[in-house]
């Protein structure tokens, strides 16, 4: 049987007019509801948008209702409801936006109001070729963020680099975060990010969101479209790292085409990685970030006065002291501390900056990685893991 409620025919109008949002709440604004646009025969419909509305005509008919239908049957299969923008849970700040997505495919452990409307929301974007320089300021700013007086809700895109940084973070600090996905709700893109996805649905205040029907694939064009939803969500967005060309410089754009703060983390003029957040900055697009606790207060989140530094030599005391006899706990110490003080460092300079063995350099490096509180990238290259720099 046919389902011609409003949320089932918002969901069909939502696949038919794809990029062009504002068209079809144009079309639903005209005929008084989504519902009655399907009421309308094609000669109607044709007379209400003149020769503009004759591409998407053809697509608004039962098939599509029934395509509509099947895909609300396969987001309940996978915990997931539909937003339309007349329902209370639709965020705000997203309906603000010209070009809001009609609907919304969501899904978390909470209701959408829970998640939307109880604390402000900051986007953190950036680059998938993350520098460890990147991926410590991005830990940094998402930290001091959970130690302020009002505490954020982190948007980001759930692709890898910064946008992992930034989701992980949050969740280990206790903020809640939500993941803006360019591909239907039932699927993960990347794949590898299938356990970030799915702590996210399940962690109460946080969620899952994306305005494609279950099934779509990750395809180019798709990124460009999730990122205005990022910064339709967000009263602010944080671009960590970008080169000129790249999804976090659209985002930020996009920000700041909706009146949004964009905050943007100033890098080396030779560094690919930090030349789109540079010019923004030069453009007046972005304010620079110069430490967290100026960036915090300029979001509007308070002041850190008065937080608590993170001590690496108590934690990790603490954390390997009942484990390995005091010599051993110590040299783990040396490295973390060595790494801390020269970010970068491979095992060569950390021979040299403890005395120890290069064999053994590498051993104490494996296990601090192992234990999450170091990274070693390509050339044996050490930085401070997220949440402990």
């Amino acid at each position: 049987m046919m389902n011609r409620d409003e949320t089932t025919c918002t969901c069909a109008l939502a696949s038919v007019f794809g990029f062009e949002a504002a068209a079809g709440a144009a079309l639903i604004g005209l005929c008084g509801s989504a519902q009655a646009v399907f009421g309308r025969s094609h000669e109607e419909l044709a007379a209400l948008t003149g020769p503009a509305g004759a591409p998407y005509l053809s697509r608004i008919t039962d098939r599509t209702l029934s395509e509509a239908q099947e895909h609300l049957r396969k987001a309940a299969d996978v915990g997931a409801c539909y937003l339309t923008r007349e329902d209370a849970g639709y965020p705000d700040l997203l309906r603000e936006c010209p070009d809001a997505p009609l609907g919304l495919w969501y899904r978390s452990a909470e209701p959408p109001q829970r998640v939307f409307d109880s604390r402000p929301a900051i986007a953190v974007v950036g680059t998938r070729d993350l520098s460890s320089y990147g991926r410590e300021w991005c830990a940094r700013i998402v930290t001091g963020m959970a130690q302020s007086p009002s505490k954020p809700l982190i948007v980001s895109g759930l692709a890898i680099g910064a946008d992992y940084t930034a989701h992980s973070t949050a969740l280990d600090s206790g903020l809640p975060t939500v993941a803006v996905m360019a591909t239907g709700i039932d699927e993960v893109y990347p794949f590898r990010h299938g356990h970030l996805a799915e702590r996210i649905a399940a962690t109460p205040g946080c969620a899952l969101l994306t305005d494609f029907p279950p099934g779509t694939a990750p395809l180019p064009l798709h990124f460009l479209r999730r990122n205005r939803i990022i910064a339709g969500l967000s009263q602010a967005t944080v671009l960590i790292e970008s080169r000129i060309r790249g999804g976090g410089m659209n985002t930020a754009r996009v920000a700041f085409g909706y009146d949004r703060d964009v905050f943007a983390l100033p890098g080396r003029v030779d560094d690919l990685r930090s030349q789109g957040c540079n010019l923004l900055i030069r453009d007046r697009v972005a304010e620079s970030i110069t430490d967290v606790p100026g960036l915090v207060s300029r979001l509007g989140l308070g002041s850190l006065r008065g937080g608590k530094k993170t001590d690496l030599g108590r934690i990790l005391q603490c954390f390997y002291g009942a484990k390995y006899p005091l010599e051993e706990t110590e040299k783990l110490l040396a490295v973390a501390l060595a790494v801390k003080r020269q970010r970068d460092i491979d095992f060569e300079g950390l021979t040299v900056a403890t005395g120890l063995g290069y064999a053994e350099v590498s051993s104490l490096a494996g296990i601090l990685e192992s234990d999450g509180f170091l990274h070693i990238g390509l050339m044996q290259s050490c930085s401070l893991a997220s949440g402990t720099a």
